[in-house]
């Protein structure tokens, strides 16, 4: 017994598009787990309060804007910090 042509053709775009959604739900999966941010609370120093937040510098240098704070500049505070932010930062600037 023979196969129509019809049934073969169904048969073989349900297998693409399993692949297709296949490839699509393990991309998503992975920029969601790239850009999801993994904070710590880290003692850094103000560099400035300005009107979007309090710009900060970290131990290991990276300046980051932590949101609204009523801290001055100079002075040390606990914040969280995103690591991921870090990780990327040191990407672009490899030569940190």
């Amino acid at each position: 017994m023979q196969s129509s042509p019809k049934s073969s053709n169904t048969k073989s775009m349900a297998i693409i598009g399993g692949i297709i959604a296949a490839v699509a739900v393990s991309l998503f999966a992975y920029l969601m787990f790239y850009t999801a941010p993994d904070h710590i609370e880290e003692r850094v120093k103000v560099i400035a309060n300005t009107a979007e937040g309090c710009i900060v510098e970290t131990a290991d240098g990276y300046a980051m804007n932590i949101g609204p704070c009523n801290a001055q500049p100079d002075q040390y505070i606990i914040a969280p910090i995103d690591q991921k932010l870090k990780e990327r930062a040191a990407l672009m600037n490899p030569t940190r």
